[in-house]
This record gives structure tokens, sequence and C-alpha cells, in this order.
């Protein structure tokens, strides 16, 4: 039992011996070997400059961009529709039979013009009627008059012919009104743009029959979202594009609604349009509304942003020694727009952004444009 006790700690004894020995081996490996490694690469750096070797590293090819201070607009997007001001559907003003029409599409109208004829024969032979009771009547007032003036009669007589004039003049007025209603006419200047109503159709007070609109009083009507509300005022600048003729142009809100619908959850906004042939009511509007812009800003592509540990970071080639490396650069976001990024802070103007193989680079990797 006593051999025993012995013999387990000089076992042990023995093991750490052999441990602390292989560790200080493994020490002087290492310093062996980067003595070696230190020779050798002064020895391959001589032969490159014997050989003229420039660089024997090898870069990744890569693309860059180099920034520069610039304004970024954001825009909010919606879509609206051109609308005529004066966009009228002109109906009759008594019911009857339309019995001429006097204009045809594409006609220019002016405010008051006739469009078409609603029958008015019973209105005609009435007013014929009633202008030989007025043409008798006329003729006795003055005969009454003149013997009143000469005191010859009484003055009932006188002033019950009077009277009777006076009631035919009224009635025949009233004829005359009657007669104007049967014709349907213009209520704005501008141009036909639809004849509904046939000749012989039943006109009536309401039923369309033409349409006119006033091309040369154009906006544009758009709703936005409820989100938007605090963002939109009357005055801010817009710009326009009609995809439909190719064309774009910059303006200012005209109208912006203070009370946002119930229904829709919107608002409603307009943009005033300066008279233009090529543009038609209905026609699509894109409009983008500046709500933020910053005169002096550095601008990324959004997909050259990656992420650390969810932290945005962007890769910049920099001079270092004799080549280009790639530097990982943590930045702040601002607003983003159409692909495009505000960089708040961690980039400066005249870095060179990389925008083209950044994808499998890392920190300090040497690169090449």
């Amino acid at each position: 039992m006593k051999t025993s006790a012995y013999i387990i700690p000089l076992v042990i004894l023995l093991a750490a011996c052999g441990g602390g020995d292989k560790t200080k081996d493994n020490a002087a490996r290492l310093e062996k070997l980067k003595s070696e490694k230190a020779k050798i690469d002064k020895e391959i750096a001589d032969l490159e400059k014997q050989l003229n070797v420039k660089d024997s590293v090898q870069r990744k090819n890569v693309a860059v961009l180099t920034l520069a201070d610039t304004t970024f607009t954001h825009y909010i997007d919606v879509q609206g529709a051109v609308d005529a001001r004066e966009n009228v559907n002109v109906s009759a003003r008594t019911p009857g039979t339309i019995t001429s029409i006097f204009v045809k599409e594409g006609t220019h109208v002016s405010q008051g013009q006739t469009l078409a004829q609603v029958d008015d024969q019973v209105l005609k032979a009435n007013m014929a009627e009633l202008n030989t009771q007025l043409d008798l009547a006329n003729t006795l007032y003055e005969k009454q008059k003149n013997l009143w003036s000469q005191q010859i009669g009484s003055e009932v007589q006188y002033l019950n012919a009077k009277s009777q004039k006076e009631s035919l003049e009224r009635r025949m007025g009233t004829l005359q009104e009657q007669m104007n209603q049967t014709r349907i006419v213009a209520p704005i200047s501008g141009t036909v743009d639809a004849v509904i109503a046939k000749v012989g159709d039943l006109a009536q007070p309401g039923a369309p029959a033409f349409r006119v609109v006033n091309s040369n009083n154009l906006k544009i009507v758009a709703n936005i979202a409820e989100a938007y509300a605090g963002h939109v005022h009357t005055g801010d600048r817009v710009k326009v594009t009609f995809p439909d003729i190719n064309k774009s142009i910059e303006n200012k809100i005209t109208f912006a609604a203070q009370t946002i619908d119930p229904l829709s959850r919107t608002i409603r906004v307009e943009v005033a349009l300066a008279p233009d042939a090529a543009l038609k009511a209905n026609m699509v509007a894109q409009i983008q509304i500046v709500d933020y812009q910053a005169p002096a800003a550095i601008i990324v592509p959004v997909g050259v942003i990656q992420y650390s540990l969810g932290k945005p970071y962007v890769l910049v080639a920099q001079q270092e020694g004799k080549g280009l490396v790639a530097k990982r650069r943590m930045i702040e976001i601002g607003r983003t727009y159409n692909d495009k990024a505000e960089v708040k802070s961690g980039l400066q103007a005249g870095e060179k952004l990389v925008v083209t193989g950044f994808q499998d680079l890392n920190d300090n990797d040497p690169v090449q444009l």
C-alpha cells in the first residue's frame, strides 16, 4: 500500500514536466517560423524589385462613385386626373320634342349660343293671338287717352283701357320668356364635347342633351392619404407628369382641402393648369409633391447599403500605400426615395463609394478600379 502511494504522485509530476516541455517547444517553433517567414518575404520583395514586379497582391475589381454634395428631394407620389373647371352637361329648360340641332361634336360655342330647338309651335300660335289682342288694346288705350286729355269720358274708362293694355303686355312678356326657354343654349363658352340628343327626342329638364367643355380652364384633381395630411399645403411645389403625352411640368398646389373625407380618409388637392391643347379632361396625371428637401446632402444608392448587427454601413475605396483598399464606413440614413438614400453622417464629399463588387468585399481588402 505504501509503495502505491509513492508511485502515483511521481507519475503526475513526470506528466506535468512533459507538458511544459511541449509548450516551450511549440513557442520556439512559432518564433522560428515567423523568422523564416520574414526572411522569405524579404527575399520575395527583393526578387520582385529586381524583376520589376509592381504588385503581387491579388486585388478585387470594383466600380466606384465619387460622392458630392447635392440636393436631396423627397416626394409624395399620388395619381390624379385632369378635370375641366367648366365641364357642363346641358339640358333643356322646358319639356318638348327636339326639332332642330345646330351643332356637332367639336364645335366651338359661345355662352348663350343656341345648341338645339324644342318644339314651340303652340307658343307661337298663342303669341300671334295675343299680338292681335294687344294691338286692339293699344288702339283703345290711345283713344281713351286722347279723350281723357280733352276731359271727355270718364276716368274709369281711361284706367280700364290702360290696365287692359298693360296686362296684355305682361302676358306677352311671359310668353316671350317661355319661347326663349324652348332653345337649348350653351351656359359657358367652350367646345361641344358630346351631342347626346337627337332630332325627335323628347327633351326633359335635367336630362343631358349636350356636354360643353372649356379646355382653357383645366385643373388636376387628386386625393391624398390621410397620413400625409400634415405635409401637404396650398402653395407647395409639385412636379406633374402626363404619361400619355410624355410631358412634365412644375407647378404649385392651388387648393388643399382642410377636411378629411370620412369615407375614403383622404384630402382633396387641386393644381391649376395653363391652357394647353395637348391636355384633355380625365387624362391621367402623376403628381410628385415636395414634402422634404436637403440642399447639401450626400446621396447613395439604396442597393449598396449593407448591415452588420442591424447597423448600416457602406464600403469606400481608399488609397493606402501603393494601391486602394476597401474601408467600411458606418453611416446614418435619413430619408429614401426612388432607390436613393440620404446619408446624414459617416460619409464625406470626395470619397469613392464602392457601387459594384461590394458583395464579397471585406474591410481592408485590396481593390482596383
